[in-house]
């Protein structure tokens, strides 16, 4: 384990780019491939296998050697340098579709979602905290200034006297409102971090959903049938390359061809392609052109402008982005980080429609 393994056989040119890329910078560090993962305690193995091709690391691997690297020569890597191994593994991301790298990446995404939770959650046991003293005090002060108050209606003939021996009732009125406005300030950023918790509860669980998905396509990838040329296409769009790759991970054992783009120009080139998909599920936010405007291009065309459309938005379903998606001729929505459960019945019931129609048009 302490010496680089060869490059892996059979690798797409993407991967044997980036393995070489990754080499080149690991080599420069001068140790041994078991010392460098105690170092950065990983796994030695898996790492090893990264550097060799057959896995394709996170970024975060990537840039802890560029920033091992640096140390060790004393200068650091240009932003072009940067941007050039960004591309490789990019492309090599994008060139992999299997699930197991399908289940990295929403595990990677996972333990994020989970530290959120975790940092949240203490932010607001403290804020929690901090808030109760406060509530604790005021409730002090208001029985010290009820009890001043109540001595001032028993003695008004000794109202200046009382006065005089108690020059810190104007100090104790504005003691109060400055512990108010505190409470006030306490509790708006408790239901912040409460909601930021409950959010990234909930990313948590659809993140596991995921993952639940893509390891019932392993189990079954071994005996699945392969999908009959005659069954009709699903249509994936969106710029990112792990979202592409969960989604079609999550929907490759329905039965139907999976096709996956990584924009709208793409997207409308494949509908040139073919003229046999039953629903395209498409992202709303992308560069260039995004999924309003390539959704209206579809419409245009006779040949396309029944095929339905489901949007993927991280943006919500708000009064605003339903109107203009649906006036683009979305025909649904489904939230970021999206169920897979729902994904895969939603595609199920418009290839189930598709399905129909074709048979009911083949009896004419």
């Amino acid at each position: 384990m302490g010496e680089l393994r060869p490059l892996a056989q059979d690798l797409t040119p993407p991967s044997r780019a980036l393995a070489l890329a990754l080499r080149e910078l690991f080599e420069c560090l001068e140790v041994s491939v078991r010392r460098y993962a105690a170092r950065r305690m990983r796994d030695a193995g898996t790492f090893s296998r990264y550097l060799s091709g057959s896995r394709i690391p996170p970024w975060e691997v990537v840039m802890d050697l560029f920033t091992d690297a640096a140390e060790h020569r004393g200068m650091a890597a240009t932003p072009d340098a940067i941007e050039l191994v960004r591309r490789l593994h990019r492309a090599a991301v994008e060139s992999s579709a299997s699930p197991r790298h399908a289940m990295e990446v929403l595990e990677q995404q996972l333990a994020e979602a989970d530290r959120v939770s975790r940092r949240s959650t203490a932010r607001g046991d403290a804020l929690g905290d901090a808030l109760l003293d406060r509530k604790h005090r005021i409730a002090d002060l208001e029985v010290r200034l009820n009890q001043l108050e109540a001595e001032w209606s028993a003695e008004r003939e000794r109202a200046e006297r009382l006065a005089a021996s108690h020059p810190d009732v104007t100090d104790l009125l504005h003691e109060r409102d400055r512990l108010q406005d505190e409470v006030t300030r306490l509790s708006a950023q408790l239901n912040e971090a409460e909601q930021q918790r409950n959010d990234a509860e909930q990313r948590c669980t659809l993140l596991e959903r995921q993952l639940e998905a893509v390891e019932r396509v392993r189990s079954v990838a071994a005996v699945a049938p392969a999908v009959p040329q005659a069954m009709p296409k699903v249509l994936i769009v969106d710029d990112q390359p792990d979202n592409l790759l969960a989604m079609t991970a999550v929907l490759s054992t329905l039965d139907q061809e999976l096709v996956a783009v990584p924009s709208g120009r793409e997207a409308l080139k494949a509908l040139l392609d073919h003229d046999d998909f039953a629903v395209i599920i498409m992202d709303v936010q992308m560069p260039d052109m995004d999924g309003y405007e390539t959704a209206a291009h579809i419409k245009r065309r006779p040949r396309t402008n029944d095929v339905p459309i489901i949007f993927l938005t991280a943006m919500g379903t708000d009064p605003e982005h339903s109107a203009r998606g649906y006036a683009a001729g979305a025909v649904d929505y489904i939230s970021k980080p999206f169920d897979p459960w729902v994904l895969r019945a939603k595609v199920a019931v418009f290839t189930g429609i598709y399905l129909e129609q074709r048979r009911l048009a083949g009896r004419r």
